[in-house]
């Protein structure tokens, strides 16, 4: 039982993708798939390949982050992967995984390196973005705000990022996909930043600098269509972010 891994997904109508993902995971102890109600054929999808299907609650939520821990405690064994449906992993990944949890001495978490695919290129200036998915579930807890970072009671190590086999894939969205959550990320960043302090200047500068990272400083450039796209996309995504939370404050004045 302590060498098992459950791999867990967390979805919302992603009958599109979810097929072709959980292939990826099917040599894997367990997967399980915690639903927020979706209204497709995901669940059904899921029980095909014999995954364990638990139901969280959508309400009025629309992100995955408040599902993230009731979707670990789901889990029959204690090393959890967590992974979203648009995320796979390679054999060496899985077979890094497993002789990981033999060692006597491992961590109780682990960083992954992962891949990021624009247009269905790889986007080499945002790598290795690391993500802790790794993990043993009693170790762990996952604040409910959009793009939060979970909390480890215990010991956090990095996978080496220099063999990107050992990476995992986030592949490639349509346009209007991603366009579709940045609106909804965007919105629950209000939440989050409660104390941000918006104006003319701050929205020109933060947005200016933020398509400089990506574009210049991490190498975009060099990365053709995929890196503008992504620069861009970067720059978007922090002026919608700041114009939500100055609209939120001035809506009633």
């Amino acid at each position: 039982m302590e060498n098992k891994i459950s791999v867990v997904i967390n979805t919302y109508n992603e009958e599109s993708v979810l097929g072709d993902t959980l292939g990826y995971y099917k040599d894997f102890d367990e997967i399980v798939v915690c639903d927020m109600e979706s209204t497709d054929r995901t669940v059904e999808i899921a029980r095909e390949h014999g995954c364990k299907v638990v139901t969280f609650p959508k309400g009025d939520i629309n992100i995955v982050e408040p599902a993230r821990n009731f979707a670990i405690q789901s889990a029959s064994y204690q090393w959890v992967l967590l992974v979203d449906a648009d995320e796979i992993i390679t054999a060496k990944l899985k077979d890094y995984l497993y002789e990981y949890v033999k060692k006597d001495d491992c961590n109780d978490a682990l960083l992954i390196p992962r891949k990021n695919y624009v247009m269905n290129r790889f986007v080499k200036n945002s790598y290795p973005d690391y993500q802790l998915r790794f993990f043993k579930k009693d170790k762990i807890d996952w604040p409910p705000f959009v793009h939060s970072k979970p909390k480890i009671d215990g010991t956090t190590n990095k996978i080496p990022s220099a063999d990107m086999d050992l990476a995992m894939i986030h592949k490639s969205m349509t346009l209007y996909t991603k366009l579709a959550k940045m609106n909804t990320y965007t919105s629950n960043e209000i939440v989050k930043r409660p104390n941000e302090k918006v104006d003319i200047f701050r929205i020109f500068v933060k947005c200016s600098f933020r398509f400089f990272q990506y574009y210049i400083l991490k190498g975009g450039i060099f990365q053709g269509m995929s890196g503008l796209i992504l620069a861009v996309n970067e720059a978007n995504y922090k002026f919608y972010t700041l114009i939500k939370i100055w609209e939120a404050r001035n809506e009633d004045k």
